[in-house]
């Protein structure tokens, strides 16, 4: 048996980790879009590294889209097989790979009606068409279920505490008689976050496929969310005068912004501006989340008690058409505009960057990790020019961030994570899904907590597994 790494090796986005088994079985883990790499970042999307016609399954670990973005090129390509997920991450990943495909479509029309002499057409990667075919090939598989995928192998998911329906994926697979137990951590969440449950133990992996995003960073910051977003709010929409744009992921991230407004607006303290969540698919994340109440902490279901709408309050819209979305841009009063995707890569949110990056009565508020290739990974590193559209913006609006809504655990949750494992019957560590600075300075933390086989994949290696 090998696993080969095909994405999210040294990098945070293109989640892809396949097991190849001595009889030709394929298991593919996640089949992530990369996002945010630049100029490579098409390149990397065209060329898988493995043949989808031979994949047998995929397990899916969760719905965002650097884990599931993918899927549709793998089926359009030939794969055939069964994609094991959980029913919120099947309910999620539904309207996410719809709203790329349908992103994609767009930004690619877009970027066609302003080409310049000499550039090719560009040409999504698949189209809804894709979709609605992958969709009919999932499957799903409930937490704590002991399933069985053939003979030989089985499957069994808990919680991650990442997203909704986030899951790690423990599969034992018996060869020549012989049980080996890996584990894919998938991304882990928070303890103690804002909505979710905090992520759960499992049982002991002689394998484990660990994420590391943050893997040398602690989320502490010195204000609690709802005192930042007060003070950047009034800051920027009172005494500036003017705009507060945030991107955030559609999943999570949103949620946890409005629940944060909706506890400010709890306790008297909301200003009175008018708020923008601009994104359709936001608006679908958010109702699929309302009807998983099973996931939230117990801190929520207090809230719930006092509040049965915990993600709407006072001067609360959500903007749907393209239209109502292009007239904010004209809207000269102050306001909050959360808009998709995090990282400031694509959708509706990119425009209203460009539109308000050059005025410095505005804020820039990022909300969770960016690639740093990424326009949201360029404006936190303090980039005076950057460009959006192929053209070029001298960067006037304030850039702010709150590290402490990243929806990835920092390296004591990960460590915590593993707490339940005892290192010296863990054979190999691989770090996955992180900087390649980050997961050295990680290594030797889980060097020091006792694991002492831990290895950094590079993109496309594979390693034998006994």
């Amino acid at each position: 048996m090998n696993i080969a790494f095909h994405g999210a090796a040294r990098t945070v986005t293109g989640s892809k980790h396949l097991i190849t088994l001595k009889n030709g079985t394929q298991i593919l883990l996640d089949c992530g879009l990369f996002q945010g790499m630049g100029h490579v970042t098409d390149k990397l999307n065209d060329f898988f590294g493995f043949d989808a016609k031979k994949v047998t399954y995929l397990v899916l670990s969760h719905a965002h889209i650097d884990h599931c973005g993918l899927l549709p090129k793998l089926v359009a390509e030939g794969f055939e097989g069964k994609i094991f997920c959980t029913s919120a991450t099947m309910d999620l990943a539904r309207i996410l790979m719809m709203d790329s495909a349908k992103i994609q479509m767009q930004d690619a029309e877009f970027s066609n009606r302003h080409l310049r002499e000499g550039e090719e057409m560009e040409e999504p990667l698949y189209t809804d068409e894709d979709v609605t075919k992958t969709l009919g090939q999932m499957k799903i598989v409930e937490y704590e279920e002991d399933f069985e995928i053939e003979a030989g192998i089985r499957l069994r998911f808990t919680d991650a505490g990442h997203i909704l329906g986030s899951a790690a994926v423990h599969l034992t697979i018996a060869e020549e008689g012989k049980p080996t137990r890996i584990t894919f951590s998938g991304d882990v969440g928070r303890y103690g976050d804002l909505l979710l449950k905090s992520p759960q133990q499992f049982d002991q992996a002689d394998y484990i496929l660990m994420e590391s995003t943050y893997g040398d960073s602690l989320h502490k910051d010195l204000d609690p969310i709802e005192n930042m977003l007060l003070e950047i709010i009034n800051n920027t929409c009172k005494i500036k005068k003017g705009k507060v744009i945030i991107p955030a992921f559609a999943v999570g991230r949103t949620q946890e912004l409005l629940y944060a407004l909706n506890g400010l607006e709890l306790k008297g303290k909301l200003p009175d501006v008018s708020y923008y969540v601009d994104s359709p698919l936001s608006s679908k994340a958010t109702e699929i989340l309302k009807n998983h109440p099973e996931v939230y902490n117990n801190g929520v279901k207090e809230t719930l008690k006092v509040d049965h709408d915990i993600f709407g309050f006072k001067g609360l819209r959500f903007i749907e058409s393209v239209e109502e979305s292009k007239a904010l841009n004209a809207d000269p009063r102050p306001c909050v505009i959360i808009s998709a995707s995090g990282m400031a890569e694509a959708g509706r949110v990119k425009h209203h960057i460009r539109n308000n990056i050059g005025n410095h009565k505005n804020t820039i508020l990022m909300v969770g990790y960016c690639e740093p290739n990424s326009l949201g990974g360029k404006l936190i590193a303090g980039q005076k020019v950057v460009e959006i559209f192929r053209d070029e913006y001298e960067v006037k609006a304030e850039v702010r961030s709150i590290k402490s809504m990243s929806a990835h655990g920092d390296y004591e949750d990960l460590l915590q994570f593993l707490s339940g494992q005892d290192p010296a019957k863990v054979k190999q560590l691989f770090l996955v899904h992180g900087e390649y600075e980050v997961q050295q300075h990680f290594a030797s933390k889980l060097k020091d907590a006792g694991f002492k086989h831990v290895a950094i994949p590079e993109y496309h290696q594979v390693f034998e597994i006994e």
